[in-house]
């Protein structure tokens, strides 16, 4: 059996509240001050190619989400909601050159697509924080803005994630590095979840609630879906275990969230997990809401998240 191993190590520079020194993001790999470049290659960008300072230096929020249209979308959303000028033609795929992740940059924000599923995001962020350092930002706060499945919830309630679980309600993610599986802590900035919640009460018309979100592999047999190509539970079996994730605290189901939190906690980034349910798990399994609501319900998350960088930066609503 691999050796389980817990992640406890500390940013080698001084500390400031969560950042690394002077706000800046913190990257803990020795090796990269041996190669002579970085090229980000999911990203199509590199430090030899392209001047990261000048690109991206005044980024202070990133805002990352599975669907590439939906991150494009919320780049024309947040470039009208911070009155950049009516002409958005410059909001361009800064990632064209691939097609793993796309990127547009609105001001001082940074809008991404991540893909589905903790690989994909996993290797998006090691980039983007690769990305960040290069650029010299500082002070950067980076949230998840998607959607979900609700536990025990109205369907269209925004969660905020306190704590990302595993699938047994542990707040812990497990990476298997060479022969060995590491364990990393899970917790995200309660400080900006107060703050992305308080802004929430301005916003008419939709619940906003903090709650835990367990982070799966899969969509069907990890979550305890019934209507997937296998299925070894029974129906009995799934109720009982969704219950005893709502009692655990649970109140939605994603896949991306504890590698999220694992890799920004080890290097120094505020974070934040704000997602929409599309349903209740409790009440079935197959999303079944008419494309309009649907649709108004993804655009929640970008909803507050907007109000909260608006108020960051002090902009009248």
């Amino acid at each position: 059996m691999a050796p389980i191993l817990a992640d406890n190590s500390k940013p080698n520079l001084p500390e400031r509240d969560t950042y690394g020194n002077n706000g800046l993001v913190l990257v803990k790999n020795p090796h990269l001050d041996l190669m002579s470049e970085d090229f980000l290659y999911h990203f199509d960008l590199g430090t030899k190619t392209h001047d990261l300072p000048s690109m991206f230096g005044d980024v202070k929020f990133v805002c990352v989400g599975g669907s590439a249209n939906r991150m494009r979308a919320f780049a024309l959303f947040i470039h009208k909601e911070l009155g950049l000028g009516a002409d958005s033609n410059n909001i361009t795929d800064i990632c064209a050159g691939t097609d793993r992740y796309s990127m547009y940059k609105a001001g001082s924000v940074l809008s991404i697509s991540h893909g589905m599923g903790i690989p994909s995001i996993s290797i998006m962020l090691h980039e983007l924080i690769k990305l960040l350092h290069h650029a010299k930002c500082r002070d950067v706060v980076i949230m998840r803005i998607g959607t979900s499945g609700g536990i025990g919830i109205e369907p269209g309630t925004v969660v905020v994630t306190d704590v990302a679980v595993d699938a047994f309600f542990r707040p812990q993610f497990e990476q298997i590095i060479l022969d060995k599986v590491v364990v990393r802590n899970t917790e995200l900035h309660q400080g900006l979840a107060n703050d992305i919640v308080q802004c929430s009460k301005e916003i008419p018309g939709f619940s906003t609630i903090i709650g835990h979100t367990m982070c799966t592999y899969d969509f069907y047999e990890g979550q305890g879906r019934l209507d997937g190509a296998l299925c070894s539970f029974s129906k009995e079996e799934k109720f009982e275990y969704l219950r005893k994730a709502y009692d655990a605290g649970v109140r939605n189901i994603e896949m991306e969230s504890s590698v999220f939190a694992a890799m920004c906690h080890l290097c120094g980034l505020k974070a934040a997990v704000v997602c929409v349910t599309l349903l209740d798990r409790l009440e079935g399994d197959q999303i079944n809401q008419s494309h309009s609501v649907l649709l108004e319900y993804q655009k929640r998350p970008q909803q507050l998240i907007a109000k909260f960088i608006k108020k960051q930066l002090d902009i009248q609503t």
